[in-house]
């Protein structure tokens, strides 16, 4: 008798009853020019070292967002937030690592509000991390399971860096990761590309026209859906 295990993988399609949508600190603190990372850039280094960033958010980021928000919410399926923000006006609270690059989002501030493009509903969570880790800095973990989610969608910013540590840990938690590649964004192409490979390993990757698809086809009844 063969002992042999059947393959497993992770390119499984959404199941919306055990699915959720989580953007990454798409806030006012990280996406605006005037946010509290970029307010004391000159315009010569945001045109320079930030321009594609800010040219993709624009252009592509955040309107697959909205599409993806607005496709999730009619299809019933659960969307959350995580944003930078201090459990403390002073910042006490944060991460070493946050304190070391000046990450400081006071807690209440307009820096730590998501933006208005994706506005969360009234009944939406949204979490307040003080790391780069999602899974780290809030009780997401505990949150998932209360909700009975299997399969985490993922978008938002940076791509190589909060983004994809999210996508490894809820890897090494038990999730099934799908990254959305065009509703993320990072500093420059290549480094976005870059992560995008390195995380192959942990995630599938799905670009929102695919995964709306997606949705359409694992809703009951279909015509309740979004395309």
């Amino acid at each position: 008798m063969s002992t042999t295990e059947p393959r497993m993988t992770r390119e499984v399609p959404l199941n919306p009853k055990e699915s959720a949508l989580l953007f990454i600190d798409v806030q006012n603190f990280c996406i605006r020019r005037d946010g509290g990372e970029f307010k004391d850039v000159p315009d010569a280094g945001i045109a320079g070292r930030f321009g594609y960033y800010f040219d993709r958010l624009k252009s592509v980021a955040i309107p697959n967002m909205q599409r993806l928000q607005a496709a999730f919410r009619v299809a019933g399926i659960e969307v959350i937030y995580t944003r930078i923000e201090n459990l403390t006006k002073d910042g006490r609270d944060r991460s070493l690592n946050y304190k070391i690059v000046g990450f400081n989002v006071p807690k209440g501030s307009w820096d730590g509000k998501v933006i208005d493009e994706i506005a969360p509903r009234d009944d939406e969570i949204v979490l307040a991390k003080s790391s780069s880790g999602v899974f780290v800095s809030t009780n997401i973990d505990y949150l998932l399971r209360n909700l009975g989610v299997r399969q985490l969608v993922l978008a938002g910013v940076v791509t190589d860096e909060c983004v994809e540590s999210a996508v490894r840990d809820a890897c090494d938690l038990g999730y099934l990761v799908t990254l959305v590649p065009d509703a993320c964004a990072t500093y420059s192409q290549e480094r976005h590309e870059h992560s995008l490979l390195v995380t192959q390993g942990y995630c599938r990757q799905v670009c929102t026209n695919a995964l709306i698809d997606e949705i359409v086809a694992g809703c009951l009844p279909a015509e309740t859906c979004l395309r």
